[in-house]
């Protein structure tokens, strides 16, 4: 055998080698495709490899087929380079295409869902026009004469009676306690009640009711000075006045939790937008939660302003100076600061009433500091009273839940024993059950 025939024999080996792995790319390819037979084009083919170079019963056959793989190799080598870009590039630009599509859809539902709460913000600036003080003490007037207190109607069936012995007069005294009146200022009633039956002699109903309102108007103090400094003012200082005649009125409001304090700070703001007060409120109840959302509420009621933090356990002394601050900068006429509730024998909490007041001081007077206390809570508000006065000082007291209660002599006991007015009562839900404390209005209610 020549060099030349060996070189064929070679030649037509490669090229064979060539067309097997054209075959089998194709197989795959079609396999890829269909799913079907790509196991048995591959065997096919490996067969045909292995008996072609073995079959060699004749040499001039596998010249033939050298000559013939020679004259087919131009077109079986651009097939090679082909077609794995015909395979390769269609695949990945599908996968891309299909990606944005698929993706297209998210993008464009998002914001659907995103715009739906917004509808909802404008519920929180209706504002319904508050009733002025005068309004608000006929309204609460009618309320006292027609709340069920049996006070005033058990002290006024005794004194009916045509002779009074000492067990009448004792339980004169019996029902003036149970009011919570107080010991001291029961025995005092008593005292004048006393005389003046035996002054008068034989009385008729009329001059009995008459003769016991006047002792409790005396008791619960009639020429006392229940004003709110912000409101001595009837007229509210005019755009550009001078500072010095328009100073920021600054209200901190006290009290144990569960006596309506921050409702009660809300109201408050509320009296004084009635009266044209520009009003800022200063949410620093920083421990119980949702206090602040509670007093924006009924700020948004009135359209006033709420300073608050929005870092849980936020210092309550570095709100209420943001709060002050910011009153002054708006030249606004009033700032009620509504603190913490706390027991009155929690020193550290209540020694933080008085940093409160300390750092407001320090840009600002404090003109009045409330203590709120629920009216049924009877003697135990005296001791909560009594503390509260020790660690802040307070200038008045604010009566909540008076409607319809038995306790109604806690007001009086409260003015004997701290020397402060009851300045404001609530008598019921609504925003504007609110007012300045009525003597005349009280004793007239609780006489029915």
């Amino acid at each position: 055998m020549d060099l030349t025939t060996t070189l064929l024999i070679i030649l037509g080996v490669i090229v064979v080698v060539a067309i097997i792995g054209v075959v089998i790319a194709k197989s795959a390819h079609k396999g890829a495709q269909t799913g079907e037979k790509p196991a048995v084009e591959a065997s096919e083919a490996t067969a045909a490899a292995e008996g072609e170079p073995q079959d060699a019963e004749h040499k001039q056959e596998a010249e033939a087929q050298a000559v013939a793989a020679t004259e087919n190799k131009p077109k079986a080598e651009p097939q090679q380079t082909a077609e794995p870009q015909q395979t390769a590039e269609p695949q990945p630009e599908a996968e891309l295409a299909a990606q944005p599509e698929a993706a297209k859809p998210e993008a464009a539902a998002q914001p659907e869902t995103a715009a739906q709460p917004q509808p909802e913000a404008p519920v929180k600036q209706e504002i319904v026009k508050p009733e002025n003080s005068q309004s608000r003490l006929v309204r609460l007037r009618s309320k006292l004469a027609h709340s069920a207190n049996p006070f005033g109607k058990a002290l006024f069936s005794i004194l009916s009676r045509d002779h009074l012995s000492e067990e009448d007069w004792e339980d004169v005294e019996d029902t003036l306690l149970l009011a919570d009146v107080g010991a001291e200022a029961s025995e005092k009633i008593v005292d004048e009640l006393r005389q003046d039956s035996r002054a008068q002699g034989t009385r008729s109903a009329e001059e009995v009711r008459d003769m016991l309102r006047e002792r409790l108007l005396d008791a619960v103090g009639r020429d006392t000075d229940r004003s709110l400094e912000a409101l001595s003012n009837n007229e509210p200082a005019e755009p550009g006045a001078a500072e010095q005649a328009h100073p920021l009125h600054v209200i901190i409001m006290v009290g144990v939790n569960g006596t309506g304090k921050t409702t009660t700070a809300g109201k408050l703001g509320r009296l004084f937008v009635a009266e044209g007060r520009h009003v800022v409120l200063a949410a620093a109840d920083t421990f119980r939660a949702a206090a602040a959302d509670q007093l924006a509420t009924w700020a948004a009621q009135s359209g006033i302003e709420v300073v608050r933090s929005d870092k849980d356990g936020a210092d309550p002394a570095s709100v209420a100076y943001d709060a002050a601050q910011k009153a002054l900068n708006d030249k606004a006429d009033v700032l009620i600061v509504d603190t913490a509730g706390r027991l009155q024998n929690k020193r550290n909490l209540m020694d933080e009433l008085g940093k409160i007041r300390r750092v407001i001081e320090k840009l600002t007077p404090v003109q009045e500091v409330l203590l709120v206390l629920d009216a049924t809570t009877g003697q135990n508000g005296m001791t909560q009273a009594e503390v509260f006065a020790e660690a802040i000082g307070i200038t008045g007291v604010v009566l909540t839940k008076l409607d319809g209660s038995a306790k109604g002599g806690i007001v009086i006991s409260v003015q004997n024993k701290l020397g402060v007015p009851v300045k404001l009562v609530g008598l019921g839900e609504g925003p504007d059950d609110l007012a300045v404390f009525d003597p005349a209005g009280f004793v007239d209610g609780i006489l029915g």
